[in-house]
């Protein structure tokens, strides 16, 4: 079929106009009879805002409508906004998965610890290329903060578009590969059609320090440490991992591993060969046996959650580890927006036990894996594309990069959103449809939508608490007993001092009182209006109305 018949799209269903949840399609062919692959398939951490949530995940009506058509997925690299949705979406879609060994053992190590679902999975590397149907796709090394981070050459008979993945330009980066620097200028002189790029560091002028001054700075506050260290981080990161147990090995100190997480990724990282020449790792065990100036506890919890080790520590529930006063904690990790409250809880519950604690905002204990403006700056000089879609960021950081582009002359610039169909060639580029898409909720070990009443109805009872109602009627209409109740998270008495009880105990009997008894015979209709009168009552008594709930048995 003729080029001019076939058209190459970019549609992402998570990841653009937000941080995390990364999903992105690419598609080529004629309209309706595209072949389609699926770059990442990550997760986004809920809120508060969601009560009873554990994760959020694209919704994949679209590639399910389109299986058939769907060739492959590729995954950039192993963090869990980018790997963590696939065990959970993967078997709905069945299609071959690639990704680099030390995303592949994370995943298998994660899958048999956590007895999650077997995802088969071919091992690709740097340099190589996976074809499938009219997509050739090259892997290219890019420095980030987790090992074997990728950006995608995708070519199509339309040209080349580059999704760069994460990644930033660091040449020390520790335990990651260098951003290939050499392949992207090659690519830049082949020609590249366009350029699918990280966003979200573009807020910030410069280029970003090396994991090595992170290095060199942890050596330097180990050094100087009187009593125990305690170092948080990503537990993904192993560049941090290797630095926190080169600078305790510098000052003669032994590193012990305290998480799951963190035992995980120290399992794939040395199966991977990132810690060689390292002494291994020290378990909780041998905490409590080594002299305070002699060791370095490396922790999960940099973001606050409530059950890994730090948390667990800082409010002395931890049963092998314990901190006193005149120790130190180094949060060696950026806080998520959203993670502030959770983070402060344990840093001024540390304080407060007399533990220094120092973050990066006096030291250089952390460094982003993204790039900043100087960095975006360089790529484009590389690539020169034709065609700038920025992705991985929120509305600010997608406006931002955009001006950027255009700042740099970049012919076309597009600023989508999720679910927005992306026409880079040929001719001009631009949204040109739109898919189905949304979100997942993970709820406990299910997948429900977001359109489902769940949520909602959680919000309600923790605003106004929940009123359950339980009445007996005969064949006659007489009531078999007293009506009984029970109330959940209402306040006990009103303002003028009536126990709720009462409020609630009038409000059925006088209901039930003006029914005549041929319509008490009726159970639907001495619910609705029971439940109508509790709520009235209990609203006109608070403020606010609960959910209400009756049920009537006919005996």
């Amino acid at each position: 079929m003729a080029l001019g018949d076939d058209e190459l799209v970019f549609v992402p269903l998570g990841g653009l106009g937000e941080i995390g949840m990364n999903a992105a399609l690419y598609g080529f062919g004629p309209k309706g009879r595209r072949k389609w692959i699926m770059v990442d398939c990550g997760v986004a951490f809920a809120g508060d805002d969601l009560p009873g949530i554990d994760l959020l995940m694209p919704d994949i009506r679209f590639l399910e409508q389109n299986r058939k058509d769907l060739l492959g997925i590729i995954i950039t690299h192993a963090h869990e906004d980018h790997i963590g949705a696939l065990t959970d979406l993967w078997p709905r879609l069945q299609v071959p998965v690639f990704a680099t060994r030390f995303a592949a053992n994370l995943l298998e190590v994660r899958r048999f610890n956590d007895q999650g679902r077997k995802v088969p999975m071919t091992v690709v590397d740097r340099g190589g290329t996976i074809n499938l149907g009219p997509f050739a796709i090259e892997i290219i090394g890019m420095a980030h903060s987790i090992p074997e981070s990728c950006a995608l050459a995708i070519r199509t008979p339309a040209g080349v578009a580059l999704h760069t993945g994460d990644w930033k330009i660091d040449p020390t980066p520790g335990a990651s590969w260098i951003t290939d620097e050499k392949r992207l200028r090659e690519l830049g002189d082949e020609g590249v059609l366009a350029l699918i790029c990280d966003s979200t560091n573009v807020v910030r002028g410069g280029e970003s320090p090396s994991e090595a001054d992170v290095g060199k700075s942890l050596t330097e506050i180990i050094g100087a440490a009187k009593n125990r260290v305690a170092v948080t981080t990503f537990a993904s990161n192993v560049a941090r991992i290797r630095a926190v147990a080169e600078a305790a090995l510098a000052n003669g100190r032994e590193c012990i591993a305290i998480g799951r997480a963190m035992d995980r990724v120290i399992q794939v990282a040395t199966e991977c060969g990132y810690l060689d020449g390292l002494p291994p790792f020290r378990g909780t065990d041998a905490y409590g046996y080594l002299p305070r100036d002699k060791v370095v506890a490396l922790l999960t919890g940099s973001q606050g959650e409530p059950r890994a080790a730090l948390a667990r520590v800082a409010e002395d529930q931890h049963p092998d580890v314990a901190l006193a006063s005149g120790d130190l904690v180094i949060l060696s990790s950026r806080t998520i927006p959203g993670n502030e409250k959770a983070v402060g809880r344990i840093v001024n519950s540390l304080i407060r036990s007399g533990v220094e604690v120092i973050t990066d905002r006096t030291h250089m204990v952390h460094v982003s894996g993204h790039p900043r403006r100087g960095e975006l700056e360089r790529m484009y000089s590389w690539v020169r594309p034709q065609v700038a879609v920025p992705v991985h960021g929120e509305p600010l950081h997608l406006d931002e990069h955009a001006k950027l582009a255009r700042s740099l002359n970049v012919p076309q610039v597009v600023v989508a959103k999720d679910g927005d169909m992306v026409l880079l060639g040929p001719g001009k580029a631009g949204v040109v449809d739109e898919v189905p898409y949304g979100r997942l909720f993970k709820d406990g070990d299910l997948l429900i939508s977001a359109g489902e009443s769940t949520v909602q109805e959680r919000r309600r009872l923790s605003f106004a608490g929940v009123v359950s109602v339980a009445i007996a009627i005969d064949g006659r209409g007489d009531l078999v007993g007293d009506p009984g109740f029970e109330i959940t998270g209402l306040p006990q008495k009103t303002r003028t001092g009536e126990p709720f009880e009462d409020v609630i105990d009038d409000a059925i009997v006088n209901v039930l009182r003006s029914l005549p008894k041929q319509r008490r015979r009726d159970a639907d209709l001495v619910e609705n209006a029971v439940e109508r009168a509790v709520r009235g009552a209990v609203g006109e008594a608070w403020g606010k109305k609960p959910t209400v709930h009756v049920h009537v048995v006919v005996v």
